[in-house]
């Protein structure tokens, strides 16, 4: 009886060790099975936070490569205007950014013709773009005529001048006038011409600022090498007079005044040509902004835009 009880006990014992045996074995694989599902979940979470970096990393990276800048050459004339029209196609083309270098037409074409990178040229006068079209650094169907402008001959308010237009202009004493490379200078020169104060001659742009000077009577002349600097010469007083273009005065209308408006009859139209230079460096997309600038510049939407700035843009295309 006695013994019956003690393997009774042993094996009652053994049971109860058995059991916690396995209870620590089902805690120990439990432990084991949530070690592995916490590594598990972990290893995912880490997987999917390089996901989205990576994702991120790759739009903002793609999202950069998508921008893209072009070069516009423009006529010092058209500067103003052209601050405008770069806000307004921000609006519909954030993705380009328009970079201007504004200079006479003269001095332009030279930069190109050396080799400056340029996708538009935005001329104040027909014979540069003719040069680069000859020479083929156009762009196929994309030139097209966009305003008209007219010179003028001005002086500073209460400046008290003696000129009261172009045919008088030999009463100033001082005139400041752009050289016959630049566009404002050779028009002024070719209404002198037609105006019977220069000489005839088969190229108005030859006509020297000494030459002008000597024909008007030896009248001082200051030669400057674009109309903004005409202008500035103007309104700083160091000139008594100048030639430039009538858009040129947007601005400034309380500190100059306009003598007179010269007529087509004498300067002859004073276009603006616009067109996509063949530039080497470009890749597609900075082809494509380009042509898309010049669209931009040609629409309806811009002409008011440039009548506000005193520019006609009643012209033939």
């Amino acid at each position: 009886m006695e013994k019956q009880k003690r393997m009774k006990t042993i094996m009652a014992a053994g049971a109860i060790g058995l059991a916690v045996a396995l209870g620590l074995s089902a805690c120990g694989k439990a432990a084991k099975e949530q070690s592995k599902a916490d590594t598990k979940a972990e290893a995912t979470e880490k997987a999917d936070k390089t996901e989205n970096t990576e994702t991120t990393e790759t739009a903002d990276k793609t999202e950069e490569a998508e921008k893209t800048e072009i070069q516009v050459f423009v006529a010092a004339s058209l500067s103003k205007v052209m601050e405008e029209a770069a806000d307004k196609y921000r609006e519909i083309r954030p993705d380009v950014t328009v970079c201007y270098n504004a200079d006479s037409s003269g001095k332009l074409l030279t930069q190109i013709q050396e080799g400056y990178a340029c996708d538009v040229f935005f001329s104040a006068a027909q014979k540069q773009m003719d040069a680069l079209e000859a020479d083929g650094r156009l762009v196929e169907g994309t030139r097209n005529n966009v305003v008209n402008n007219q010179v003028c001959v001005i002086s500073r308010k209460g400046s008290g001048t003696q000129v009261t237009g172009l045919k008088n202009i030999a009463k100033a004493t001082s005139i400041a006038l752009a050289d016959g490379s630049v566009p404002v200078g050779k028009y002024t020169r070719e209404a002198m011409v037609r105006s019977g104060l220069l000489k005839e001659t088969e190229d108005v742009s030859g006509i020297t600022t000494a030459e002008v000077s000597e024909q008007l009577g030896g009248v001082e002349i200051s030669e400057q090498s674009n109309v903004s600097k005409v202008l500035a010469a103007v309104v700083e007083g160091s000139c008594e007079v100048g030639t430039t273009y009538y858009s040129d005065l947007y601005g400034y209308e309380d500190q100059i005044d306009v003598l007179e408006k010269l007529p087509y009859e004498l300067s002859g139209d004073v276009i603006y040509p616009i067109a996509q230079v063949k530039n080497e460096e470009a890749d597609d997309r900075e082809k494509e902004a380009a042509l898309d600038f010049i669209r931009f510049v040609t629409s309806e939407d811009m002409k008011n835009v440039f009548r506000s700035h005193y520019f006609d843009t009643n012209v033939q295309r």
